[in-house]
């Protein structure tokens, strides 16, 4: 009786004749085949490709981060010509050799510690007139003690808080000091709605809490003071 399938051996020599077969070219003693340089040489190849693409991307992203831009500060002023309780408008160069397009309006007043202001004694408080909504020019009634929007009826209270229409936030404000006898303004800074300074924001973006994070400012804004 023949012996069973489970009993059968397999002739001498059948594992070499079901081995995988070897590469073309190959010898023995090879520790790579002529398929796998080619393989690792094209890796390498793509990924100095990619590198190639994104390291400037990359760069050209992250390097505004360390490149502080330069502060303008412009004299608007002598400070006995500012009153704690009325805001007097000045003139301003924002961007050089543009004309009047790179000129802007500013709204500046004496601070006032008081209760319910609590601003710092000896400061100057210099608003912006561009709307938090769209940009739009605001301007500031005395008999109301309130910046109001033309465009599409924003309303700010006399600290340039939101307190009616479409804006987002309150109006942004300038750095201010006093240097050599002048009340000076610097660079434009954006406030929360507790009017924290943040970097500047453009109109439209909110400023805060989670909107740090969904608005990031430019890289290139000045610090807020």
């Amino acid at each position: 009786m023949p012996d069973s399938a489970d009993n059968r051996t397999s002739p001498e020599g059948a594992d070499d004749v079901f081995a995988k077969p070897k590469p073309a070219g190959y010898f023995e003693g090879e520790t790579m085949t002529r398929r796998a340089a080619f393989t690792i040489g094209g890796q390498a190849i793509a990924g100095a490709a990619t590198v190639a693409v994104i390291l400037p991307v990359v760069g050209f992203s992250i390097a505004p981060i360390f490149d502080r831009p330069e502060e303008r500060w412009e004299a608007v002023g002598a400070p006995d010509d500012f009153t704690a309780d009325n805001y007097r408008q000045a003139v301003i160069t924002q961007v050089e050799d543009v004309g009047d397009s790179g000129k802007t309006t500013v709204y500046i007043r004496k601070a006032i510690p008081e209760e319910p202001f609590n601003e710092e004694e000896g400061t100057y408080i210099a608003i912006s007139t561009r709307c938090a909504h769209l940009g739009c020019p605001v301007r500031y009634f005395p008999s109301a003690g309130n910046f109001i929007c033309p465009c599409h009826g924003g309303v700010y209270d006399f600290e340039g808080k939101v307190i009616g229409g479409p804006p987002v936030r309150p109006l942004d404000r300038f750095q201010t000091r006093v240097s050599g006898g002048q009340v000076e303004v610097g660079p434009r800074y954006s406030v929360t709605s507790q009017l924290e300074p943040v970097r500047a924001r453009d109109p439209g973006e909110f400023t805060g809490g989670i909107w740090e994070y969904l608005y990031p400012p430019r890289p290139t804004t000045p610090p807020p003071p």
